[in-house]
């Protein structure tokens, strides 16, 4: 990988993580489209490294909401109380909405990455139209929570069934083309919530599990590099891709808080429609 497409991947991951377009369908169809060949250690860990680009976005952008969340946190931990305060809540929903997800990738992350990330072989045709399908079927989803959602309540009305639901739907982000923020977006929509409180908790909501991959990742990295070593040139194009994650990410989170507040999500369903019929055209002309 040379580092031109490093920050091209790096950009598309800090837009789309955030976007409800799935990130981790466009790092497997942007390299199948142009030819890419294989990414950084033939892998997840490339992925997942973009994502800590993310990470550093959701955790700068929103520093002070983690840092009073933290703090009612520990409050709570130390007075074993958590009554009603709404950060000592908000900040024990977060931890009970990020089980789900991290189940899923330790149960299902082998099985994906087998479908998409075999070192030396091409992602099938059967892998490509599946992505495809999911990305339309998440998208058809979206758009009816998005026509028949109140959109009335905030993220201090969530309950503890709400936070779970929201949960379980996070946990099918481990499929490509589903997208994390998308699923749980749609389920934060479809529960009444309004569109901006369904992406902010969605952002919220969307760090533990990122650094929890991503921590596992860093780990894969390094024992990588122990066995094997690692090109400065490899060093050099992994580094701009996280910096351009994390810049393009604090920038799309941003402006997609201010765009939800006034406009629906219909423009990013049909983005994830066409985006599917490219896939399937691509495949039956190469087929």
């Amino acid at each position: 990988m040379d580092i031109l497409q490093s920050v091209i991947l790096g950009i598309i991951q800090g837009l789309t993580e955030f976007i409800p377009i799935s990130s981790s369908a466009h790092l497997i169809v942007l390299p199948w489209l142009f030819g890419w060949g294989e990414r950084m250690l033939n892998s997840l860990t490339f992925d997942v490294s973009l994502h800590l680009g993310t990470l550093i976005a959701v955790l700068s952008y929103f520093a002070a909401d983690w840092l009073r969340l933290i703090k009612a946190g520990l409050a709570s931990i130390a007075e074993r109380r958590i009554g009603r305060d709404p950060d000592r809540r908000m900040a024990w929903f977060l931890i009970i909405g990020t089980i789900p997800g991290g189940v899923a990738g330790l149960l299902a992350e082998s099985t994906i990455e087998a479908l998409f990330h075999r070192p030396g072989v091409p992602v099938a045709a059967a892998s490509m139209t599946m992505l495809a399908v999911i990305l339309a079927l998440l998208g058809a989803f979206l758009l009816l929570a998005e026509r028949l959602a109140g959109h009335l309540r905030t993220m201090d009305q969530l309950s503890l069934k709400d936070v779970l639901l929201i949960g379980l739907a996070q946990a099918l982000a481990i499929f490509p083309g589903v997208s994390r923020s998308g699923a749980t977006i749609t389920a934060g929509l479809a529960l009444g919530l309004k569109r901006e409180a369904a992406a902010r908790f969605s952002f919220l909501l969307s760090a533990p599990i990122i650094a929890g991959a991503g921590g596992k990742s860093l780990w894969t990295i390094a024992r990588e590099i122990q066995a094997n070593g690692l090109a400065s040139f490899d060093l050099a194009a992994f580094g701009l891709g996280f910096l351009a994650a994390a810049g393009s990410g604090y920038l799309c989170i941003k402006y997609l808080l201010r765009f939800l507040a006034k406009h629906p999500v219909t423009v990013f369903v049909f983005y994830r429609w066409a985006l599917a019929a490219l896939i399937i055209g691509v495949v039956a002309a190469r087929s």
